[in-house]
């Protein structure tokens, strides 16, 4: 039997001080505020009194680390996917404030719809897809987590609700160890909740691709 439902849940606030876009970079870890996000969305998945199967996390750390809460609750160690990490972004290590100013970068931003700055929103979706199908098949029985990140997270929404994949950045509905659920439909997702179980008040978000 397939899961039941599949929730992709957003890693907590990440230790940014230079408040730099950090994507792939490593060493980016969990903050204290954000180790008791990621405790957060699991607890609320668990008070959801639904058993989960099957526990996968992108190879980040800051997703491993967010990974960790789940299995303590679920005794279920993560299946790591290279295929639910961030996207790659030529603004790596940079300020976003300072670097969408310089006109050197202005070509990096001639085509949003793309992005031209990164790996195209399409490709960021089918990588997703796969993902969550395979995650979904490989559930014996119960849900499906994923722990990844805002951008996935977001397009996939998009994706699934039929909506254009250009966005703007500011505006995406992913918080910091957000939880987004889907089922599956005859061969496709639907969305059937979202929600914020943490507690972000004064969180930096700023590092997000």
């Amino acid at each position: 039997m397939p899961a039941d439902r599949l929730h992709l849940v957003r890693h907590g606030e990440v230790h940014n001080p230079r408040r730099v876009l950090y994507g792939r970079l490593p060493n980016f870890a969990l903050s204290t505020a954000g180790r008791q996000m990621a405790r957060e969305a699991a607890e609320y998945v668990h008070s959801l009194e639904r058993p989960v199967g099957s526990l996968t996390c992108s190879p980040l750390q800051r997703t491993q680390e967010s990974a960790e809460p789940f299995t303590a609750l679920f005794g279920i160690d993560p299946v790591i996917d290279e295929r639910v990490i961030e996207p790659t972004n030529v603004f790596e290590g940079k300020r976003m404030s300072r670097a969408v100013v310089n006109p050197l970068n202005w070509h990096h931003l001639r085509r949003p719809s793309i992005p031209s700055w990164g790996e195209p929103y399409a490709e960021v979706v089918a990588r997703m897809d796969a993902a969550m199908r395979d995650a979904w098949a490989r559930t014996d029985s119960g849900d499906a987590v994923i722990v990844s990140h805002q951008l996935p997270i977001w397009v996939t929404h998009l994706a699934i609700a039929g909506l254009p994949t250009r966005h703007d950045p500011r505006k995406r509905r992913c918080a910091l160890s957000s939880v987004t659920s889907f089922e599956r439909t005859g061969d496709s997702w639907v969305e059937v909740a979202y929600a914020e179980p943490a507690s972000v008040a004064g969180s930096i978000d700023v590092g997000a691709v």
